[in-house]
């Protein structure tokens, strides 16, 4: 049993928050997702619009698998969210 790694809120007024084929499998364990601060090199699809990070085309956090990409990167974002991280 790995129930920890998935979570649904049907009832948030944002659900789904991004535009999908299956809402049965839109995860919402990472509403905001951890990877934000690591810019570039999160691996999700984003872009800058006007020097702001835009995610709302990534669905990396929000499908199957999401839980074990996301906690694999999960050390890089823990070293540059120490004081004095790059």
């Amino acid at each position: 049993m790995e129930n920890y790694k998935f979570f649904q809120n049907k009832s948030c007024e944002y659900f789904p928050c991004h535009k999908v084929k299956d809402e049965s499998t839109f995860n919402c364990l990472f509403c905001y997702c951890p990877l934000y601060l690591l810019k570039d090199e999160c691996g999700g699809n984003f872009n800058y619009d006007h020097g702001v990070k835009d995610c709302s085309k990534c669905l990396k956090p929000h499908t199957p698998g999401s839980y074990e990409f996301i906690m694999s990167k999960m050390s890089e974002v823990m070293e540059r969210g120490k004081l004095g991280g790059k």
